[in-house]
């Protein structure tokens, strides 16, 4: 299986503040989250489950999977699942990455007072969404 192109970056915090920011937001929207630390390379895998029904949160997305990686002066993270989602759906998974997109950012801006900041990968792609890199 090819390598998923990462989808967040952030700058100025590290790989563990970061995962708890991701956890704790998918747990107050109605996720049970469970972390994985993984030593080579080091990762922490997130698995989320829908346990509180959230009408913002489509039939497609109720089993999350993202890895958070360590980079240099910060981390990345890569949705890694689900990797397919009904057609009839994909308005409302854009629009909840979107708002997950969002929030981390306000989220790592208002806790390091500004100097902190997530911003998009240069290669961004969700799994669902079909590679503009493709050689």
């Amino acid at each position: 299986m090819a390598e998923a192109a990462d989808w967040l970056r952030v700058r100025g915090i590290g790989r563990e503040r970061f995962v708890g920011y991701l956890a704790d937001y998918l747990a107050d929207i109605g996720f049970i989250v469970e972390k994985t630390e993984i030593a080579e390379p080091a990762a922490t895998q997130l698995d989320g489950s829908l346990a509180r029904m959230n009408p913002a949160v489509p039939e497609g997305l109720r089993k999350l999977k993202f890895r958070v990686a360590p980079t240099s002066g910060g981390a990345a993270i890569y949705w890694e699942a689900p990797s397919t989602i009904p057609s009839a759906e994909l308005a409302r998974a854009d629009r909840f990455s979107r708002e997950l997109e969002t929030h981390m950012g306000r989220a790592v801006s208002t806790e390091s007072h500004g100097t902190a900041k997530v911003v998009r990968s240069p290669v961004a792609r969700l799994p669902w969404l079909p590679s503009t890199h493709s050689k």
